[in-house]
């Protein structure tokens, strides 16, 4: 399956909080997005890899995703060498997506980082010749494939973004995708320990983030991402 857009998280929940509304928005103009969890979260205070992975599924048919996986890498220990590398070759390979979309440069949590970095190595290497791959039970070597553009998404802390996407009127999907991960976020019945992310402070943060952005570029509601190169336009007038 060729996708448009390949969104990678280190963990559930990743995607959906940091660029779930433009991905509604770009399923909504009729482009083919999948999501790649590296790994199911099991090293989360609340819930579980089980539960993570029901949430996940429901998340994704909120948003209208085509393809959803997982990697089962070690949450918390997974590293940025040649063994995973060669996994997301694959995946990346398998997919041909022209975009990519993955981890803060520069987080909080010490997975978003690493799987930022993972993947955009990944990236690269996976445009190489001489790297041969096959995919699951394929018996054919994958063929090189380099998306376009890499865009790394925002987390717990406010990069400041080099590119920030208008997604009026898709920010209802985008809460209720976070909001599938019931295990997670704010729940006042909750009985689970108390996280950074399962207070009422974050769930409204995620809203009130994306007004603000709105705000600065004179929309309702946006979503801002860093990139590994400048972008281009053809003109001036192609600028909001």
């Amino acid at each position: 399956m060729k996708l448009d857009i390949l969104a990678f998280g280190s963990h559930p929940d990743d995607v959906e909080l940091s660029c779930g509304a433009t991905l509604a928005k770009e399923v909504s103009r009729g482009k083919k997005v999948g999501i790649v969890d590296l790994t199911r979260g099991e090293l989360g205070t609340r819930g579980t890899a089980e539960t993570r992975d029901e949430e996940a599924f429901n998340a994704a048919k909120i948003l209208g995703i085509h393809s959803r996986i997982n990697m089962r890498f070690a949450d918390g220990f997974f590293q940025n060498d040649k063994a995973h590398q060669l996994e997301i070759i694959k995946v990346i390979r398998y997919y041909q997506p022209e975009i990519i979309i993955c981890n803060a440069i520069d987080d909080r949590h010490i997975d978003h980082s690493k799987g930022s970095q993972l993947v955009s190595d990944a990236c690269f290497l996976s445009g190489l010749k001489k790297i041969e791959t096959i995919y699951k039970d394929e018996n054919q070597p994958q063929n090189p494939w380099r998306p376009k553009v890499v865009y790394h998404y925002i987390q717990w802390k406010d990069l400041k973004p080099d590119v920030v996407v208008d997604v009026s009127g898709f920010m209802n999907k985008k809460v209720a995708s976070v909001l599938a991960y019931k295990t997670q976020f704010f729940d006042p019945d909750s009985k689970e320990p108390e996280t950074p992310i399962s207070s009422k402070n974050f769930t409204d943060s995620v809203a009130y983030r994306a007004r603000n952005l709105g705000r600065l570029i004179g929309v309702e509601h946006a979503e801002g991402f860093t990139v590994e190169r400048y972008p281009g336009v053809d003109s001036l007038f192609d600028l909001k």
